[in-house]
């Protein structure tokens, strides 16, 4: 009995045994097939070579992973948690309605008889293991959703990447052919009257995002400027495939919550208190967010375009955009990156709580206490959806390229191998030959490498001097041809490394 009434609850000491076995192998059962699809989309992704896949698909385990600590802890402790007695005066601030009810709020009997109430009713523990779950699970979905936008806008560069093996884009871009700057298609686009105006440049910027936020004129322009920045002139490098390599990794590092999201995420909740009325400005952030990135993209393409200006009024064939760092906030490229993490995930908060509000309470619960607070939140979650996706992401993958570094992707994952083999065993001979030196000199072992003559490229790399950000390297590649790296080859005596040259990384 409880509390006089004539309903019983069932405990495992009263329920039968097969009910129990048969939950229980529903559950296990379930469990197995999810662990056992995560193992075959991971082989499937070994397969293909998608290391970056793999990594985000780690990533999305270990998440699992803490969603499971987070519900254990909080099953075992929601006693402990409901026992801890607070008064009411402090009990009874930022709630999320504007009046307590009983119906709304189950005060511990413990807490009760002391004039007190709980901390964290035993209910509301169990609701809120369902609401980190949600959220969780809504950021999976949103990056999921976000990057198959981008991806599927991203499709047309293939045509673009195709184009320029032609004849007649080589004879259009043809270096003996000079002309004047702003005779160019890209100049044209980006040299106006309000591209040195700061004041001007950013209204007009802003604009721009919403219609050919990458067009092909872009495209083009940005990829020979990259090219010719760490390539030979002329070079067939496949520089389409090369940033869906770049997206692939980027996408293993946004699918995963780290400390700072789930901090945010956290004081989200806060402010869904009604004195904070944040139905008024809390959706609109992620919005801004995002809004200020695609500004900040469209505004470094006409920089670029800008400095290219002042260096030179006639082009010889394409116009040449020079890639560096300081066209980035702060100088630094990969702040965009953790901006568009924060954006997608507060986002995908704000849509997982608002599901989750209607779900659990209904549209008519004290979370939704206007008509303007639900349209408010659909309509913005949706667009910010859209908009990251299908326009803010391409953007991002094509102009992030443009930094002084190269990222490590530059190469296949076959080629990378033979480099990291090569320079294992290059500082292993530096160090047998110079066994005297404090610190050997790579430098002193160009002449002793083993060959790769299939790749004929000009690759700079310190070994002594790793960089910070270990996803960047500085390369300069004469000519890119199909590498096909022989074992033979790589088990020969130490010979000459054709067609490397060290510099330098950054």
């Amino acid at each position: 009995m409880a509390g006089g009434d004539d309903t019983t609850i069932a405990t495992l000491q009263t329920t039968p045994t097969w009910a129990v076995a048969s939950v229980c192998f529903i559950l296990i059962s379930v469990s197995i097939l999810i662990e056992h699809a995560l193992h075959l989309l991971a082989k499937y992704f070994n397969k293909k070579r998608r290391k970056s896949l793999i990594h985000a698909l780690n990533n999305v385990k270990s998440e699992l992973m803490l969603l499971g600590f987070i519900s254990l802890l909080l099953t075992v402790s929601e006693k402990s948690i409901a026992n801890i007695c607070i008064p009411k005066t402090v009990g009874e601030t930022f709630l999320p309605c504007k009046s307590l009810t009983e119906s709304e709020s189950e005060e511990e009997t413990k807490c009760k008889e002391q004039g007190k109430m709980s901390l964290l009713s035993r209910k509301g523990v169990t609701e809120l293991q369902y609401l980190i779950f949600v959220l969780a699970s809504f950021h999976s979905l949103s990056c999921l959703l976000t990057f198959g936008l981008g991806m599927a806008k991203m499709k047309r560069w293939e045509s673009w990447e195709a184009e320029t093996r032609t004849l007649e884009y080589q004879f259009t871009n043809d270096p003996r052919r000079f002309r004047l700057i702003h005779e160019t298609s890209f100049g044209k686009k980006h040299l106006r009257f309000w591209s040195e105006h700061r004041i001007l440049r950013w209204p007009a910027c802003f604009i721009r995002q919403f219609y050919q936020s990458v067009s092909k004129v872009d495209y083009l322009t940005l990829r020979h400027g990259f090219i010719m920045a760490h390539f030979a002139e002329g070079s067939n490098y496949d520089f389409q495939k090369y940033i869906k390599r770049a997206l692939e990794k980027d996408f293993g590092v946004v699918v995963r919550i780290s400390l700072w999201i789930w901090a945010f995420s956290m004081f989200f909740v806060f402010f869904n208190a009604h004195v904070f009325y944040n139905y008024l400005w809390l959706p609109f952030i992620p919005l801004v967010f995002l809004l200020l990135v695609g500004t900040k993209l469209q505004g470094i393409i006409t920089k670029m375009c800008l400095d290219s200006q002042g260096k030179a009024l006639v082009v010889r064939g394409t116009l040449l955009v020079r890639p560096s760092d300081h066209f980035f906030w702060l100088g630094k490229p990969k702040l965009l990156l953790h901006l568009m993490h924060f954006i997608l995930c507060q986002n995908s908060f704000q849509l997982a709580f608002f599901t989750w509000t209607c779900f659990k309470f209904g549209l008519g619960s004290c979370f939704h206490g206007e008509n303007k607070d639900i349209i408010i939140r659909i309509v913005l979650g949706v667009l910010v959806q859209i908009l990251c996706g299908y326009v803010t992401l391409p953007l991002y993958a094509l102009v992030t390229q443009m930094g002084t570094s190269m990222r490590t992707i530059v190469f296949t994952e076959g080629v990378a191998e033979g480099l990291k083999r090569w320079r294992r065993k290059a500082k292993k001979t530096v160090t047998l030959r110079n066994s005297e030196s404090a610190r050997p000199s790579l430098d002193a072992s160009l002449d002793n490498a083993p060959s790769f003559n299939a790749l004929d490229t000009s690759l700079s790399i310190d070994a002594d001097q790793p960089s910070p950000d270990s996803g960047y390297l500085a390369v300069e590649i004469l000519d890119e041809e199909t590498v096909s790296t022989k074992q033979p080859e790589l088990s020969q005596k130490l010979g000459s490394f054709e067609g490397f040259e060290l510099c330098k990384t950054s």
